[in-house]
């Protein structure tokens, strides 16, 4: 376990696609980023391939943005990542936009607030959120009551695995779902 108050550095490295190899780097001064795993990621973008061509993606709590620049790398068109802290938004705006351009933008926001005055649709949303704060439930319902997804969009939700799922709206369906280490893994659809 990490003393409170030091600074750990990371890195993920981005698994597939055009910029498959490349390394983002991050500090963690809290010690609360818990990036998807490698094997996690592989199994989420092998379910997701044949969606991800030209894709609208959000990356709603975007933390080291593992899953947005993965995205991005095997063929979404633009992934739209929403983080609260400051200093990581700097981070992931410094680090992604050399690699995709105008296709990522960064939002610096509480994303169940960002959430409310968005005006997009998307076709991906990525919710992995911190776990014990509770965030994945109101953000599904959000997503679905402000009409942001489009017709047959995909949602993924991760969760620690040994927690009762989080609530989604009883219209998704749920695709996949796969347990790896504490983590659950579920993929759903909008009809």
């Amino acid at each position: 376990m990490k003393a409170r108050g030091k600074t750990s550095k990371g890195q993920v490295r981005i698994i597939g696609g055009e910029r498959r190899g490349h390394r983002l780097h991050f500090v963690d001064q809290r010690g609360d980023l818990r990036p998807s795993s490698d094997r996690m990621r592989e199994t989420l973008f092998n379910w997701l391939q044949a969606e991800l061509a030209g894709a609208r993606v959000l990356d709603l709590f975007a933390g080291s943005g593992a899953l947005g620049a993965e995205a991005l790398s095997r063929g979404a068109g633009q992934a739209l990542l929403v983080e609260k802290k400051r200093d990581r938004c700097a981070d992931l705006s410094r680090q992604l936009t050399p690699l995709f351009g105008e296709r990522v933008r960064v939002h610096c926001a509480d994303a169940l607030k960002w959430l409310a005055r968005c005006e997009e649709r998307f076709d991906l949303v990525f919710i992995d959120p911190p776990y014990d704060l509770g965030l994945a439930a109101p953000a599904c319902e959000a997503l679905e009551a402000l009409g942001l997804l489009k017709p047959d969009a995909r949602i993924y939700v991760e969760s620690r695995r040994h927690d009762a799922a989080p609530a989604v709206p009883e219209s998704w369906e749920r695709l996949r779902e796969k347990d790896g280490g504490d983590v659950r893994a579920q993929l759903y659809r909008r009809p």
